[in-house]
């Protein structure tokens, strides 16, 4: 019996912890608590790869797994597809879970190969989330990852909105770059495509450095950009309000490590993710 008893409490202690730390979590949404890895090191389980040209056997290649991080376009020549116009190895790896409310972290850092329509397009990859379907280029919200050497100017963070999704966003009265709402930020009057993050020298671009980005994302009521810490830009009434998430191959080599996720049960309040 005694022994019973002991069993008892202390099942009945570990669902009390696991309890408290779930209600921690959700209260304390800052918190470390929560997170997990979607990108296991080691191999693709739980994602699939898509490049624009449909090669299976070359997304392998544009998408290397080296170390327990993304590689991407090390099993590929410098320079490939430049001028042409072709951009073939355009692609994304995606989860095959759909995610609505969350924090999405990771790292990025460049490498020194470029390809495709670098010309046009510098230094460029990205995270698409709110995926609703799997295509080249798809359709869902897009945090930007990119750095212009020509200009040395920082466009992580930037928002994208291709065709299908939509959202609204704030900007200074010039409406060129993001402004929040509470720092008199106004309603953009025009539907643009693409919304530049706020300016920020809190950036590592061609240092062999690591970035840390977030994207906090509460369904269809708000997202989030976050690099280095630093709020960079926001969008509000998101469409679509759920959807896989893809990492990008675009115009450089990249490096993605540390891939993880905290997910929500219910909308958490902007206020909770504002500096005060």
């Amino acid at each position: 019996m005694q022994v019973q008893r002991r069993l008892k409490s202390i099942f009945f202690v570990a669902i009390v912890t696991l309890i408290t730390g779930v209600i921690n979590a959700q209260s304390n949404p800052l918190s470390n608590k929560g997170f997990k890895k979607i990108f296991n090191e080691e191999n693709w389980d739980g994602w699939h790869l898509k490049l624009r040209n449909g090669d299976e056997e070359m997304a392998k290649e544009v998408f290397a797994i080296e170390n327990g991080k993304v590689h991407v376009f090390k099993n590929m020549p410098d320079s490939l597809n430049l001028g042409t116009g072709k951009n073939t190895t355009h692609g994304l790896f995606y989860t095959n879970k759909k995610y609505s409310k969350y924090i999405l972290r990771f790292e990025y850092k460049w490498g020194s190969k470029i390809t495709n329509n670098f010309d046009k397009w510098q230094y460029d990859a990205g995270v698409y989330y709110h995926v609703s379907d799997d295509k080249v280029w798809p359709i869902g919200i897009e945090y930007q990852i990119r750095y212009n050497q020509t200009t040395n100017k920082n466009h992580t963070g930037d928002l994208i909105r291709p065709s299908g999704a939509d959202y609204d966003w704030f900007s200074t009265k010039e409406g060129k770059t993001f402004l929040a709402p509470k720092d008199g930020g106004v309603p953009e009057d025009k539907k643009d495509w693409m919304h530049l993050a706020k300016p920020t020298q809190n950036y590592n671009a061609l240092n062999d450095q690591w970035n840390k980005c977030e994207i906090i994302v509460m369904g269809d009521a708000y997202a989030i950009h976050k690099l280095n810490g630093e709020i960079v830009n926001m969008a509000f009434n998101l469409t679509p309000g759920e959807g896989i998430i893809g990492f990008q191959s675009e115009t450089a080599e990249v490096y993605y490590k540390n891939i993880e996720i905290k997910e929500f049960d219910k909308v958490i309040p902007l206020e909770k993710f504002i500096e005060k």
